[in-house]
């Protein structure tokens, strides 16, 4: 039986304000909880480690592995959500933080570092839902305030790293590393529960009908109704992984070269978000504590950078913007290092540093979404966001190589962090500029 375009509600003026407003907040709400566990499980495997009595090597061999995991994992994420939807990909990536968080704390009975890195790897789901968000409300905001009101939505990610170190300081004591990650699931199975009521994205939805189309032998049905909405019919139904690989309409030229930046740029956020206590106290000797309270300070001050970068982003250009603050942001990390001295001076550089590492990340994501056309929109955004792992891997990985080399670990930040993040500024100038303000439709087929 064929399927009319009013049976599957594809009218834009159906998807009211009310629906968005949801939308950004269950996405929010989600994205939040995500980073919390992502981030939990780096600030746990210490108490973990000696509960199992694992040694720091051990530790070092399981972080990687699960990198490993979650990389594979998020390549799973892109064609669930061009080909299942973005609500029900939403749905599955935050169920996905439930299950990995339920099945860590059951890690407890369970004392194999391979469990561990098998049930961590689930964790890719929930790392990877910043890019079905990033799919998913772009083809729901307006086309001149994308870059704005995404960038509230992203900027979840400083407040996922600063509720997990707040929970964690005053539960964990009480509950235990295990007590924490079954804590975990109730937010998550909340989440999952409203986002049953979402609305699917009117894009999806159309590209979703041409399909139908296709599938019914309806050729110039198809065609037709495609032409009114920008959707290719020729490729809407090809292999999406395929597709970000084609010279035809430039798709490789733009994977490869977000891909790179963005794998550059998470050298830098290894090394001054993750390795950043490390930095502080071996090289710029202020004692745990104030690095700690410093970490804080520089994340609130990035926050402020999310909703910058997203505002600015819609006026100038996302690429201008993104490329403008990642290279700024590694002068300010490099003049961190080598010219600041004293608290008061490395704690402005660290903040202008942060500002600009990780508040373009606002304007970049919703670049991928604009970069890809719908019929392979989720894939392109969940595979670049998977190159993040790979570039936090390599990140350490230079980082220690530079430091067991006598180098210090100044000049290690620097070449390891400051000077990548500098690179993925200038990397991101070789992809395809967008035009802000453009609509999706007009924007890619």
């Amino acid at each position: 039986m064929s399927i009319k375009p009013s049976d599957l509600n594809l009218d834009q003026n159906s998807l009211t304000s009310r629906d968005v407003t949801y939308a950004s907040i269950v996405a929010l709400v989600a994205w939040t909880l995500s980073v919390f566990d992502f981030i939990l499980f780096g600030t746990l495997l210490p108490e973990m480690a000696k509960t199992f009595g694992w040694s720091t090597a051990q530790m070092a061999n399981i972080a990687t592995w699960v990198a490993v995991g979650t990389f594979v994992i998020s390549l799973t994420v892109g064609p669930l959500t061009d080909y299942l939807g973005r609500k029900k990909a939403l749905i599955v990536t935050t169920s996905g933080v439930a299950v990995s968080s339920g099945l860590t704390a059951l890690s407890i009975f369970i004392p194999s570092s391979i469990y561990v890195v098998l049930v961590r790897a689930l964790s890719g789901f929930g790392y990877s839902e910043q890019a079905v968000n990033t799919t998913y409300l772009s083809e729901l905001y307006d086309d001149k305030k994308r870059g704005l009101l995404y960038s509230f939505i992203q900027g979840g990610w400083p407040i996922g790293v600063m509720l997990a170190s707040i929970v964690t300081a005053l539960l964990e004591p009480l509950i235990q590393w295990q007590g924490m990650f079954a804590v975990g699931i109730i937010p998550a199975i909340i989440i999952v529960l409203l986002g049953i009521k979402l609305k699917e994205s009117p894009r999806f939805l159309h590209l979703k009908h041409v399909r139908t189309l296709m599938r019914q032998g309806k050729q110039e049905e198809a065609e037709a109704y495609g032409r009114a909405h920008g959707i290719n019919t020729e490729r809407s139904t090809g292999f999406t992984y395929a597709q970000l690989f084609s010279r035809q309409d430039g798709s490789m030229r733009t994977t490869l070269f977000l891909g790179l930046a963005f794998m550059l740029n998470w050298f830098a956020i290894e090394v001054f978000n993750v390795l950043a206590t490390t930095v502080l106290t071996e090289g710029k000797h202020i004692n745990f504590g104030n690095s700690l309270w410093l970490l804080v300070l520089a994340n609130a001050v990035g926050y402020a950078g999310y909703v910058f970068h997203g505002w600015l982003g819609d006026r100038i250009g996302r690429r201008e913007t993104i490329a403008i603050g990642w290279i700024l942001g590694g002068l300010a990390f490099a003049a961190m290092l080598y010219v600041a001295n004293g608290y008061w001076s490395v704690l402005i550089f660290q903040s202008i540093g942060s500002f600009f590492l990780n508040g373009p990340y606002s304007a970049l994501f919703v670049f991928m979404s604009e970069s890809y056309a719908t019929r392979m929109r989720g894939t392109g955004t969940a595979f670049i966001n998977a190159m993040g792992p790979i570039g936090g891997i390599l990140g350490a990985l230079v980082f220690s190589i530079l430091v067991s080399t006598n180098m210090g670990v100044l000049a290690a930040a620097l070449i390891g962090g400051a000077l990548p993040l500098t690179l993925s500024g200038l990397v991101i100038l070789a992809t395809r500029r967008i035009e802000p303000g453009k609509s999706l439709e007009e924007l890619a087929a």
